[in-house]
């Protein structure tokens, strides 16, 4: 995680000790099949109504690219986050490409549901 200025319009940033909590969940939601990679497909979740919290990468390039999906996620109440790198969001979701977005979906009976809960209080607290 480096420290070099990121895009103010990344609001709320997680800082370093939640990006690896977040991308911690993230490769295991990967592990559950509970993840949805990229803008696009986070956005389905999102319409959908199956997205538990969605977490984008700050240094996307140009950032308003995904920028409508703090605007969705608001509308449907579902907690989102900004991690600072995009590579580091790629490598946790199990790919080897850069992932400036993602989703963790819903799922009954899931062995994450008190981790998902427990960070979507934690972004809730960001959002404050």
């Amino acid at each position: 995680m480096t420290g070099e200025a990121v895009n103010p319009k990344a609001y709320p940033l997680a800082d370093s000790q939640l990006s690896i909590t977040i991308l911690d969940l993230v490769q295991q939601a990967t592990n559950y099949k509970q993840l949805k990679k990229g803008a696009n497909e986070a956005t389905k979740t999102l319409n959908r109504g199956i997205s538990e919290f969605v977490v984008m990468a700050a240094d996307a390039e140009p950032l308003e690219i995904l920028l409508h999906l703090p605007l969705l996620a608001e509308d449907k109440n579902v907690p989102y986050v900004f991690v600072p790198s995009k590579q580091a969001l790629g490598r946790a979701c199990g790919v080897t490409r850069p992932v400036i977005a993602c989703s963790v979906t819903s799922n009954e009976g899931s062995q994450l549901k008190s981790q998902i809960q427990q960070l979507k209080d934690a972004i809730e607290k960001l959002l404050i």
